[in-house]
């Protein structure tokens, strides 16, 4: 019994980049959970061994859930984002937290809540509406009795992978006694578990190359003369060591041999497009090139899958080196 796995169910899954995480950190997957039809295609085909369960979390039944050591997801951040309306709970999207308060409930109601849980979202929900969103979240995990671990952490720091990508991480635990929880003094609010655990930043940094196909790429991800703006682009993008954004109307150069935060809209020729130089010309990033900067390796690609469903499963989905590093301080705390 000492040596049994701890569990893992996952929800807002994606393509499964947070259970991939997890697996690497020595957990077992008992279930997980997404809508999306072609991110499930892209999961069922990399993780066929895992349980996916293809509905709405809302419609999610206990009977098809096992009690699980930890939970964990992304929950949708478009109502939090910067880049979005930033409606946060009064968008639905926003509300899916209380989706996922509701299924811990169900999940006590049938045997036990979770250990731990770990939620992810994008940097901007610290400070949605005035740092009130945080607050209420905090508020909910801590009368449900977890402790709220909270902190933003960016995918190039933290790994050696050369993405600008900054992401709310909260880790909770259950019952934990020495904790802090101050909202009206705005202490940091803190596990003491997981303090003691904290992650470290990287010590090195791939270079955009070494995150590059080295085998010549197909001429559809490259821009040639009939593309409207390819004056702006020749203009503007000379270097093969870094890489560009078109923004609609100008290019960006990215000063620091990082890609820019990829994004769900970036396959469909919209602004966010990165893009690279080299020998044969102007392209943009392929989605193997873009899951790679997510830290997966291996990944396969269904054949009835679009394109531009890869590059947004890529955009959508987590640094699973990030999530890594995470999840094995969080099998620590909770062996503590």
């Amino acid at each position: 019994m000492v040596n049994k796995k701890l569990t893992v169910g996952g929800l807002f899954s994606g393509v499964g980049g947070i259970e991939l995480a997890f697996e690497r950190a020595g957990f077992e997957i008992n279930w997980s959970n997404e809508i999306d039809k072609n991110a499930c295609k892209t999961y069922r085909l990399n993780h066929p061994e895992h349980k996916l369960i293809e509905k709405d979390i809302n419609d999610l039944t206990i009977d098809e859930l096992t009690p699980v050591d930890v939970l964990v997801g992304g929950f949708p951040c478009q109502a939090f984002s910067v880049a979005g309306y930033q409606k946060g709970f009064k968008d639905p999207r926003g509300n899916l937290f209380y989706s996922i308060m509701n299924l811990i409930k169900k999940l006590e109601e049938k045997e036990e809540k979770p250990k731990a849980l770990m939620l992810e979202n994008v940097k901007n929900l610290s400070g949605h509406d005035g740092g009130r969103t945080k607050d209420i979240i905090i508020e909910t995990l801590h009368e449900l009795g977890y402790s709220v671990f909270w902190e933003v952490y960016n995918t190039s720091v933290y790994t050696d992978i050369p993405q600008n990508r900054e992401r709310t991480i909260i880790v909770c635990f259950r019952d934990e006694k020495d904790w802090e929880f101050d909202l009206k003094n705005q202490k940091k609010y803190s596990s003491y578990l997981f303090d003691k655990n904290h992650i470290q930043p990287s010590k090195r940094k791939k270079n955009i190359q070494q995150i590059l196909e080295k085998k010549e790429v197909d001429e559809k991800f490259y821009y040639r003369q009939d593309f409207y703006a390819y004056k702006e682009l020749r203009k503007t993008i000379k270097r093969k060591d870094t890489v560009y954004q078109w923004r609609r109307v100008y290019v960006r150069e990215n000063q620091s041999n990082e890609c820019p935060t990829l994004t769900a809209n970036m396959g469909t020729g919209g602004h966010n497009v990165p893009l690279i130089l080299d020998d044969f010309g102007i392209r943009k990033l392929t989605p193997k090139e873009c899951f790679r900067l997510q830290g997966f390796k291996n990944i396969k690609f269904p054949k009835d899958v679009a394109r531009s469903q890869l590059y947004k499963q890529a955009g959508n989905s987590v640094t699973v080196d990030l999530i890594e590093k995470i999840a094995r301080k969080i099998k620590l705390s909770i062996n503590l």
